[in-house]
């Protein structure tokens, strides 16, 4: 505890008056005083220290803290852009997903979708249904006179108008090139050839027009029906059959395999 300046004062001034040097506590007295002064110097020290210890541990724990903040936000940062990417990743497989199954122009399922439905149905040996194979009539004629960004509109306007929900298909593909596949379910051959002549009359009808004139569009189809015990395959090369008599009978036409009559 220090001394108050006046009373050290006080102190200092006895212990220096000549008229008590002889004095018999005079000794005691001073070295009294000495020890307080040592000891108030002691205290004095282990203040200074203590403070000094105080402010390091107060800077010590701010660091801390602001390492450990920093820490927590960088973590924040990394799952964020783990968040990011993970959805990155989902979108990209949803997109590699669906361009391995969807055909780039019309965005109708492809070749490859189109034949694992119709392998669905097979396994399933839903009875009946039936497929369509559809041709762009002279679709080389309109590539040829026209160009190829005519060609292209003619597709996606016959995509279009073969997605139309009157048509009553289960799946509509691009099989490739000028040619379309069409699936009907719990629809026998005459019903499908039903159907298909409406879709016929829409891509008629739907056809686009290059420079401010209306391209002349038709579609051929040919179906077949499903049968018991029938491969993939077979019901195809039935359903080209079909297709192809249409054609010989001057396109623009459906016609039914004749199995199926």
């Amino acid at each position: 505890m220090r001394v108050p300046p006046e009373q050290d004062a006080a102190i200092e001034a006895l212990l220096a008056d000549p008229a008590y040097i002889g004095h018999p506590l005079h000794t005691a007295l001073a070295q009294l005083y000495r020890q307080l002064q040592e000891q108030v110097r002691q205290l004095d020290r282990i203040t200074r220290i203590s403070d000094g210890y105080q402010s390091a541990a107060r800077r010590e724990a701010y660091t801390l803290t602001e390492r450990l903040n920093k820490q927590v936000r960088q973590l924040e940062k990394i799952a964020r852009i783990s968040d990011r990417y993970q959805t990155m990743l989902q979108d990209l497989n949803k997109r590699l997903e669906r361009e391995s199954t969807h055909d780039a122009l019309t965005a109708l399922a492809n070749r490859r979708l189109a034949l694992a439905r119709l392998g669905e149905c097979v396994a399933t040996a839903a009875s009946p249904w039936c497929i369509a194979l559809v041709d762009v009539d002279h679709f080389k004629q309109i590539n040829d006179t026209h160009g190829h960004e005519a060609g292209d509109l003619a597709l996606l306007a016959i995509a279009h108008s073969l997605k139309d929900p009157d048509g009553h298909c289960a799946l509509v593909a691009r099989w490739g090139g000028e040619e379309f596949l069409l699936l009907w379910t719990g629809v026998d051959a005459v019903g499908a050839s039903g159907h298909a002549q409406l879709l016929r009359e829409k891509v008629q009808a739907g056809a686009p027009q290059v420079d401010g004139m209306a391209l002349n569009v038709t579609a051929s189809f040919g179906i077949a029906q499903w049968r018991a015990g029938e491969s993939i395959n077979a019901l195809l090369r039935r359903a080209d059959a079909a297709l192809y008599v249409a054609k010989r009978a001057g396109r623009n036409q459906v016609r039914i395999a004749a199995i199926d009559l």
